[in-house]
């Protein structure tokens, strides 16, 4: 297939930066796609002009229905990082795409900085919730943000110092490669209201305060960083159902009776670029996932109102499927269990006799692995100390044959 998409992208410099094989993409283009700042880069081109729309999906359908004319899409910087190029390659081929990247905002901010890049977090607040944030914050970690405008800033030193990181120092860096490039830095906790230059980037080097709190991504969270109404997988036994799920880079998760939501968060906590669902039939708990999920760092947990199994209909396919809200109609395990693919898995736990003997007539069937997990924990007592036992746990374990 003859390329006929391509991707250029453009640094602060303009157009005048541009590798002589990008400016001839541009100049034999019948069509050219951007926003309006880069389309003003090229005056006096006679090709069709398509600016982007909010939500970009019409844009991209506009960009589709020019295949086989030359469509030249103008971007910034790299635009397969946290770019419009990255965007483009989950709808076309990369045999229909050329793209010409320019130096990343990361990388000129590392650069300005002397960070190594590749120990650096690189997150975007463009078009995400600064919530996101949250799930990067460590002590002596070292993070860099493309902003969504000019009050990305002062909304990143809030949050900072509003949970206990305010003496965290935080560098905008406007305008990078450029003649107007500027570089302003301050303390979180002294940022207060000041503008930025709506092209900019923040870099964060991460310092504690008093009250600051930082969770490991391992799995077992402490359950105090968890609102609940009683319905809570335990740390110990989280720990232990995450390592059963074993999940990998990309996976999708269904957390089926999610609770207060602690398996799918922790899911997507651990690795960037997996998914999960929280399956959840009460409101008030569907309201708490959602509030967990956003101070936890993982807004993007999506949240399905509904009872299983039938709110797995249109549901996108998982690769492990989490059952914790107990095993509830004999349909459930054998709908959930052919909802996997070849090679997904399947975790059950449950505490009940009842939901035992359901657990144990399907593990007859299928096989699997089937574990008990009993955990004390020592609490006062008067000047001494007891064991309190909680709640025995049966949990099944199934990696469906392919």
């Amino acid at each position: 297939m003859t390329p006929w998409l391509s991707v250029i992208g453009i640094g602060e410099d303009g157009i005048l930066g541009l590798a002589p094989a990008a400016c001839t993409l541009i100049e034999t283009a019948e069509v050219l796609v951007g926003g309006a700042r880069h389309l003003g880069m090229v005056p006096g081109h006679d090709a069709e002009r398509i600016l982007w729309e909010r939500p970009l999906a019409r844009t991209i359908d506009a960009i589709e229905t020019r295949r086989g004319a030359r469509v030249t899409v103008l971007a910034s910087g790299d635009p397969m990082w946290y770019g419009v190029g990255a965007t483009l390659a989950r709808r076309f081929s990369p045999e229909e795409m050329t793209v010409v990247p320019q130096r990343s905002a990361f990388s000129l901010a590392a650069a300005r900085l002397g960070w190594p890049l590749a120990d650096c977090a690189t997150i975007t607040l463009h078009g995400r919730p600064l919530d996101t944030l949250r799930l990067h914050l460590a002590p002596t970690r070292r993070i860099l943000i493309l902003s969504e405008d000019g009050g990305t800033p002062r909304e990143v030193a809030a949050l900072l110092t509003g949970l206990g990181w305010g003496p965290s120092r935080i560098s905008v860096l406007a305008h990078l490669g450029g003649s107007r490039e500027t570089i302003v830095a301050d303390e979180a906790r002294a940022w207060g209201d000041r503008p930025a230059p709506d092209l900019n980037t923040i870099a964060i080097a991460c310092s504690p305060g008093r009250g600051a709190r930082a969770l490991p991504r391992s799995a077992g969270l402490p359950d105090d960083v968890f609102e609940h109404d009683g319905q809570l997988t335990k740390r110990e036994v989280r720990a232990a159902t995450l390592a059963a799920l074993a999940p990998l880079p990309g996976e999708t998760l269904w957390d089926v009776g999610a609770g207060c939501g602690s398996i799918a968060i922790e899911w997507l906590r651990q690795d960037e670029g997996r998914s999960a669902i929280a399956i959840e039939r009460d409101p008030a708990r569907a309201a708490m996932i959602a509030r967990n999920a956003a101070a936890l760092g993982v807004p993007e947990l999506r949240i399905a109102f509904g009872t299983a199994p039938e709110a797995f209909e249109g549901l996108p396919q998982p690769d492990a499927i989490f059952l914790g809200g107990g095993i509830g109609a004999a349909s459930l395990l054998r709908q959930a269990w052919a909802s996997l693919p070849p090679g997904g898995r399947l975790v059950a736990n449950v505490v009940t006799t009842e939901a035992e003997a359901r657990l144990l007539d399907w593990h007859a069937r299928h096989g699997g692995a089937l574990t008990r997990i009993g955990v004390s924990r020592a609490e006062p007592a008067g000047t001494h100390h007891l064991w309190r036992p909680l709640a025995t746990v049966t949990q099944l374990a199934a990696v469906k044959p392919g």
